[in-house]
């Protein structure tokens, strides 16, 4: 009997019923919306094969996604759009339900399930759906991670304190599970033409039949979705931008960074075939290769650790004891300026650099990661009381970047606050915590061609709205 050549540390079993009787293995896809490099969906046809079964692949699509918007719908559906084309090439089908509750959602499907695979998510909700998918489930259900190049429990039992404390153990596993993923071949190809499924050739009219936040555009005018637009990007990135990633990757007024986040954030490319397309690039140094692969893999898979074992990862209380004790001695000092959320929302601040980061974020759906950082401790700096700015930075970074919502940004705006950093020299407001000045910006990047970059995409964007 064939052997699967997906690692089993990647499986997790989440009830103890048995295979049984069906028409076909169903994988229901959710974070893993791709259909190549994908763990979840190889597994999926495996076990399909063995059985002597068509593989069923459904998406369950909710319009109460927690704080998701008009934005994040467009550039997801336009990612499955393409899924679903690409799994039609593989001779497999692709249902989309409408359904705010992927139990009752699936419960139809499951009857006739000889075997349940589902992807792996991080966050609250995710889990949450997953725990109750499969304790209802008729039929065996397994869960496999493919978005994370080390599974989080492989590279740790517990949150860890810092980069310097996950990348040896990380590192310990790397090769291990640096390694390309099996392509199987569906034996018995899946009919599709008797499924009732929202039709992604028409994005608008299921936009239009949703319960959605409008406020927020569509980004489109720079990034649209999908794994084919993932790896157009990619290539070009490893073409033409690589070489001067350690050079460029904090200098804002540049391009040379990748753009994978927003990919990442939706399963839209799977970091372990990101991470083999950058380690064995023909361009760019191993400096810039490595610089690459920290973030993509130490400090991205750092971000999914403190998600998955911080309960209280999207607020407040998540901050370390020294950050919070620092701040709070410090929640009396007068602030030089004060702004209420309106005024950040609208990037009518006195200071033009931020104005700008606000602008990219609003107009794009993303922001460079260097003017992240000052962007979120100039919130710290501006707002009535650490609590308040903590809980603007989470409502801005979850409303307006495409890649919000993510382990990463929950991650990202707990940085602002000293998680995942250490404490510095004792200042007004911030503590011990970090502090950034408009005075770095201009000695270590060129900050007014960064606002003049912009301009043109903000007025790019406008035009696209007209």
């Amino acid at each position: 009997m064939e052997v699967m050549d997906i690692d089993p540390e990647r499986i997790a079993t989440l009830n103890d019923r048995p295979v049984q009787k069906g028409s076909w293995v169903l994988y229901w896809m959710q974070q893993s919306q791709r259909a190549h490099d994908n763990p979840a969906l190889e597994t999926a046809i495996f076990h399909a094969n063995r059985l002597n079964l068509t593989v069923r692949v459904v998406f369950i699509l909710t319009d109460r996604y927690p704080e998701a918007n008009l934005r994040h719908y467009r550039f997801m559906l336009e990612g499955l759009a393409q899924t679903r084309g690409e799994l039609a090439r593989r001779r497999i089908g692709m249902q989309v339900i409408k359904g705010d509750d992927p139990q009752a959602a699936l419960a139809p499907l499951l009857k006739k399930t000889a075997l349940l695979v589902c992807d792996v998510g991080y966050t609250r909700h995710q889990r949450t759906w997953r725990r109750a998918v499969s304790q209802s489930c008729p039929c065996s259900a397994l869960a496999v991670e493919g978005d994370v190049v080390v599974p989080v429990a492989v590279t740790s039992p517990k949150a860890e304190y810092a980069a310097r404390t996950i990348r040896p153990k990380i590192h310990r596993h790397l090769e291990h599970f640096l390694v390309p993923c099996p392509r199987y071949r569906p034996e018995y190809p899946s009919d599709e033409n008797s499924w009732q499924s929202l039709d992604l050739a028409d994005i608008d009219g299921i936009i239009e039949g949703l319960d959605l936040d409008h406020s927020v555009p569509a980004a489109s005018v720079l990034f649209k979705g999908g794994p084919a637009e993932a790896r157009k990007r990619l290539q070009d990135f490893i073409s033409h931008r690589l070489a001067r990633y350690t050079r460029n990757r904090n200098q804002p007024q540049t391009d040379d960074i990748s753009h994978m986040s927003l990919y990442l954030h939706f399963g839209q490319i799977s970091p372990v075939a990101l991470a083999l397309s950058i380690r064995n690039a023909s361009t760019g140094d191993p400096e810039d290769r490595d610089a690459y692969l920290e973030e993509l893999i130490v400090r991205r898979e750092l971000a999914v650790n403190f998600v998955y074992y911080t309960k209280d990862y999207d607020q407040y209380t998540c901050l370390p004891a020294w950050a919070q004790k620092s701040l709070s001695e410090h929640a009396a000092d007068k602030r030089p300026i004060v702004y209420d959320r309106q005024t950040l929302e609208a990037g009518r601040t006195h200071d033009p650099y931020w104005n700008a980061a606000m602008a990219e974020m609003c107009a794009t759906g993303f922001m460079h990661n260097y003017m992240r950082m000052y962007w979120g401790k100039k919130v710290l700096e501006w707002s009535p009381s650490p609590q308040e700015a903590y809980d603007t930075l989470l409502f801005l970074n979850n409303r307006y970047f495409i890649d919000g919502r993510d382990p990463n940004s929950f991650a990202g705006v707990g940085w602002v606050f000293g998680l995942h950093d250490r404490a510095w020299f004792q200042r007004d407001i911030f503590g011990k915590v970090r502090y950034m000045a408009a005075s770095g910006l201009e000695r270590k990047c060129d900050i007014q061609a960064y606002v003049k970059k912009v301009a043109a995409l903000s007025r790019m964007a406008d035009r696209s709205m007209s």
